[in-house]
């Protein structure tokens, strides 16, 4: 009902206009949700992701008596309302202490939706070491195979890489390239967080030495809960536009390094029948000329001498 209204003002044409479906979204919003209790590493927490994700955030200030796992509508509805794709959801209670609930929406609906237990939390003021500059695309890197062996794992890879992509770039520099965040699940399914400043150091070559130092926060998250949609459902959200897919081209091919390579098809040249004399550029000099006359009459005299000798 809400989304389906009709405007009465230039202002609520536009803004209703922007959340339609667009051809090349743009980079995805979070909202931020306290719950009935939330304190301690919570509000550390979500306080240090706002500071990663800026300044794609819209922060709720207001305490929200809201159970995402009973009824997700009131999430759905403030989301829909604020515009945002991405949502995380902090509370505290005696059965689950310290809890964070991360996920995201497609339809105006919940899609993924995933509740992380901080078992160990370091804030980035606890780091007492220079900072990145705001708004610095980070490096996301996943360690082991263990994101791929079950299905909700890979989900929560899929995630952690919305929740931290930004706009798409064409190009990047080295010095670009400041900023780490590490993923790793252990072997009793807890998610490790790390985040990583990137040292260029001399190496005496090209190419520099790379050190890493960490600067916050760190997490140890233990996975409680989650819902994933069905795979129909995960299809459907992943479906690109027609004119968004790039049509494959005959004989032109793509090497690893990103060089587009053309296969070009000739018939059988024949060279022999080809008319060459009278090409500007072939033509013999007259210094040519009387040097090939010269030896005509070289060759006549010479000839004629042996048949004389042959008589």
């Amino acid at each position: 009902i809400f989304n389906h209204r009709k405007p009465k003002t230039r202002k609520g044409k536009k803004v209703l206009l922007a959340r339609e479906p667009q051809l090349i979204e743009a980079a995805r919003s979070m909202l931020f949700v306290d719950g009935r209790k939330c304190g301690g590493n919570v509000r550390l927490c979500m306080k240090d992701l706002q500071q990663l994700k800026k300044p794609l955030v819209k922060v709720l200030h207001r305490k929200n008596d809201i159970t995402p796992f009973d009824d997700p509508s009131s999430l759905e509805f403030l989301t829909m309302k604020n515009d945002t794709a991405l949502f995380t959801f902090g509370s505290t209670s005696k059965k689950r202490p310290d809890n964070i609930l991360i996920g995201r929406i497609f339809e105006n609906e919940v899609l993924d939706m995933f509740e992380l237990g901080i078992k160990r939390y370091q804030a980035i003021a606890e780091f007492r070491n220079e900072k990145i500059g705001a708004c610095v695309k980070p490096c996301l890197v996943f360690n082991g195979p263990k994101w791929a062996q079950t299905e909700e794992l890979r989900r929560l890879r899929n995630l952690f890489i919305d929740m931290f992509q930004r706009e798409k770039v064409e190009s990047i520099r080295l010095q670009g390239v400041e900023h780490v965040l590490s993923f790793t699940v252990t072997d009793d399914m807890n998610v490790l967080m790390r985040s990583y400043k990137i040292l260029l150091k001399k190496s005496g070559q090209k190419t520099p030495r790379i050190e890493l130092e960490e600067i916050g926060p760190s997490a140890d998250f233990s996975i409680r809960r989650t819902k994933i949609a069905s795979e129909d459902l995960y299809k459907l959200s992943r479906k690109q536009p027609k004119q968004l897919k790039v049509t494959k081209k005959k004989n032109i091919t793509t090497d690893a390094l990103g060089n587009t390579k053309g296969r070009v098809h000739l018939g059988k040249q024949q060279t022999g029948s080809i008319q060459t004399r009278r090409v500007k550029a072939l033509k013999k000099s007259p210094e040519e000329k009387r040097s090939d006359r010269q030896k005509k009459k070289v060759a006549l005299k010479a000839a004629a001498a042996e048949a004389l000798a042959a008589e």
